[in-house]
């Protein structure tokens, strides 16, 4: 079987969400079975295993509903997509398409980073569900990343075609966790962007009512939004990094009494993944698809209220709850591996996979 991985929505400096996603997929993947990786820029390379790939349009290009075209002269059996928005038009080869969550179609404003003509396509796409419905019924099969989105698509009836879970997971870091009985520092620890469904007010709000901790947002932000964030709570002890590279994430995650977030909705959560794996519990939203990443280990809140945030952080203050929040931590991220994902995906390409 000779299987194609789109790995055109690989990022050329650092990686985001769907850019890991597909990295951390096609090197698990490629140690089960032999493939090819479409790429659109050749620096994409530094961000993906050393593997057969092959050069194509990129995906935001005005020839995306043709890419099918230049995919068929390498003649493959079947094609996985990380994103749903590849092109189908004339391929001559299985395809398989993921949907990661339908954030944007109750949060409408698109990512910054994306080129105005494709910001307008974005909004447009989003106002309804048929495009997506038309986009997936003609593949032949859907991957999602949560059981969460998994019920939400076929609430909304998006496909007649099979939906298979297939999550994310964290990458691996250098040395094993270690079983302490109280954190390093007060140091929260907050990984994401910066759009409005984040409710970083409401968490920025709650830091103004714990004197102890200071918060680290992590993520580029803008001096605008700094400065907003700043003035909501003047006594909140907030400090921008304004971007980091994995080395530095990883070192004060380490160090954290515990990775927050306030998001009124995600389609999984890699960092509470990543804080767990390196036993830092999560204080997180209770939302259901936070229930289902961070299990009985993480510590839940009303993400409207500030002092529910509040009271869910000083809990870990409680003698003897970070340490079995952390032990806890441990086991729960321990059900995510790009490993065990990859063994999922490859099923689901071989049409061996439950409901294929």
């Amino acid at each position: 079987m000779r299987i194609v991985v789109d790995c055109r929505y690989v990022r050329l400096d650092q990686h985001d969400g769907i850019s890991r996603y597909t990295a951390g997929l096609v090197t698990a993947l490629g140690r089960l079975h032999p493939l090819t990786m479409l790429i659109s820029d050749h620096r994409q390379l530094a961000l993906l295993p050393a593997l057969p790939w092959q050069l194509v349009s990129a995906p935001t290009s005005m020839l995306e509903p043709l890419v099918a075209l230049s995919v068929n002269r390498l003649k493959p059996d079947v094609v996985f997509s990380p994103m749903q928005t590849m092109g189908s038009w004339g391929r001559k080869y299985r395809l398989y398409l993921t949907v990661h969550d339908l954030i944007y179609y109750r949060n409408r404003t698109p990512p910054r980073d994306l080129p105005t003509f494709i910001r307008l396509l974005w909004r447009v796409y989003h106002l309804s569900w048929w495009p997506q419905r038309l986009l997936l019924n003609g593949a032949d099969g859907v991957v999602t990343v949560s059981e969460t989105t998994r019920s939400l698509i076929i609430e909304h009836h998006l496909t007649r075609r099979p939906i298979t879970v297939v999550p994310n997971a964290a990458d691996s870091v250098r040395g094993i966790p270690s079983h302490r009985s109280i954190p390093e520092t007060t140091r929260l620890i907050y990984m994401g962007s910066f759009m409005p469904y984040k409710n970083l007010d409401t968490l920025v709000l709650a830091l103004a009512d714990l004197p102890d901790y200071d918060l680290h947002l992590l993520s580029r932000v803008s001096e605008t939004e700094r400065g907003r964030l700043t003035r909501l709570a003047p006594q909140a002890r907030l400090v921008f990094h304004d971007g980091v590279t994995d080395e530095e994430y990883h070192l004060l995650v380490r160090s954290a009494t515990a990775l927050v977030t306030a998001s009124l909705d995600e389609g999984f959560g890699i960092p509470l993944v990543e804080a767990m794996s390196l036993g830092i519990p999560v204080v997180v939203s209770d939302i259901p698809i936070f229930r289902e990443i961070g299990g009985d280990a993480a510590l839940y809140f009303d993400p409207r209220k500030a002092d529910a945030i509040a009271a869910a952080v000083r809990r870990l203050a409680v003698p003897g709850e970070w340490a079995a929040r952390s032990a806890q931590s441990i086991d729960q991220a321990a059900r995510f591996t790009w490993a065990g994902s990859a063994r999922t995906l490859l099923g689901v390409l071989e049409g061996t996979a439950p409901g294929e």
